[in-house]
């Protein structure tokens, strides 16, 4: 049988030359960056290295990345200190962001009363920038707006520019969660000047538990892990220096070869939609996610016309690893929360999977897939 992985908004295989840019990593530095001696200072030189290397592609300072376990960490770092921190009293965000925002701004809410405003939204998931206007123009106290930049279930990517203007003429502060789009697409923090992004290594062929983030210089940042001063005294813990080597391979990697890959995951994508369009007729694209202009190219949402039962595990009988959303939602019952905000109810009943590419899938792989769409729906 068969194995094809079209699941990579979840995960992402490790590059082979990562894995043995880590293990010879953990062969040859154990050292504890915090230690004076040589096996420490040899183990800083990395971490640092790797910090002014990330920094470089963003065209930002070292000084402003930290290194956290991944996304939903770097969310909550900067989150957390924007209310407890920089007295951000109110945040500006949408129904559809991911868990690692959505969540941590209910603790944040019920811990220290801020308001929280939704943006409204199209009916195909954009955000609608003429209400964030309007929401930003009635501004009588410290805000921030918190919007991601791809959206992990439907891919539909924000305008940076556009929000960084809007938010740089109503003075407020502008984090985003960019855990979709780090090593798919190139971001100049000088060009749009976001303040702050995350991102996790695994998302770009890199490894598990490791991520960072990026706080524009001027902001200082209090640990929400206490029990050490690693990290400038942004985030107690050791640094996981292989992983922290690893991700920046990983991420140099990417945005060398952007553009070829850009060319040919897109062609991936284009390939599967008029597949699925000739042998399924009656098929919908969730959001614009057919849309190449406004829609990120690593990612398809597509629904079937009907409800198709157990489909996602019938799929995985045949080999093929797909989703019906976030991962982080993958225990829930209640079907992707995103979907059942953009659909109509009698839309959400019906099936809906998620397909997300990556450079190691092939043609021949999704012809496969269609064969056995085929046979399990027709």
């Amino acid at each position: 049988m068969q194995k094809i992985y079209l699941d990579n908004a979840a995960t992402t295989p490790i590059d082979n030359e990562v894995i043995q840019i880590i293990t010879k990593t953990m062969q040859s530095v154990f050292g504890n960056p915090s230690s004076i001696h040589q096996f420490g200072r040899t183990a800083k030189s990395l971490v640092e290295t790797a910090r002014k290397n990330i920094a470089n592609h963003f065209n930002v300072t070292a000084s402003e990345i930290v290194f956290t376990s991944g996304g939903g960490e770097a969310d909550n770092l900067i989150l957390i200190n924007a209310v407890a921190n920089l007295n951000v009293r109110r945040i500006i965000t949408s129904k559809i962001e991911h868990h690692a925002v959505t969540h941590t701004l209910a603790y944040l809410k019920n811990k220290y009363n801020i308001k929280i405003d939704l943006v409204n939204l199209t009916g195909n998931g954009e955000i609608a920038y003429k209400h964030l206007n309007e929401l930003l123009k009635d501004n009588k106290t410290k805000t921030m707006v918190s919007l991601m930049y791809v959206n992990n279930e439907i891919g539909t990517l924000l305008d940076l520019t556009k929000v960084c203007k809007l938010c740089a003429v109503n003075e407020v502060l502008f984090h985003s969660d960019t855990v979709q789009a780090i090593g798919h697409f190139k971001i100049d923090l000088q060009k749009t000047p976001i303040d702050f992004i995350t991102a996790s290594a695994h998302k770009f062929h890199g490894p598990k538990g490791v991520g960072f983030a990026i706080i524009k210089k001027g902001f200082i940042i209090k640990p929400i892990l206490f029990g050490g001063e690693q990290e400038r005294g942004a985030r107690a813990g050791t640094e996981n220096v292989p992983s922290i080597v690893g991700m920046d391979f990983a991420l140099t990697k990417s945005l060398k070869n952007l553009e070829k890959d850009y060319q040919y995951i897109k062609e991936l994508k284009q390939y599967f939609i008029q597949k699925l369009i000739s042998n399924f007729s009656t098929i919908k694209f969730n959001g614009i996610s057919d849309n190449f202009e406004k829609n990120s190219y690593t990612l398809l949402n597509v629904r079937f016309d009907k409800e198709l039962p157990m489909l996602l595990f019938r799929l995985d009988l045949k080999g093929i690893a797909a989703s019906g959303g976030a991962a982080c939602q993958s225990g829930s019952n209640k079907g992707s929360y995103v979907l059942n905000e953009i659909l109509t109810q009698k839309e959400t009943l019906k099936s809906s999977v998620r397909f997300s590419f990556s450079k190691y899938n092939t043609k021949k792989e999704l012809d496969y897939v269609i064969t056995i769409l085929k046979e399990l729906i027709l």
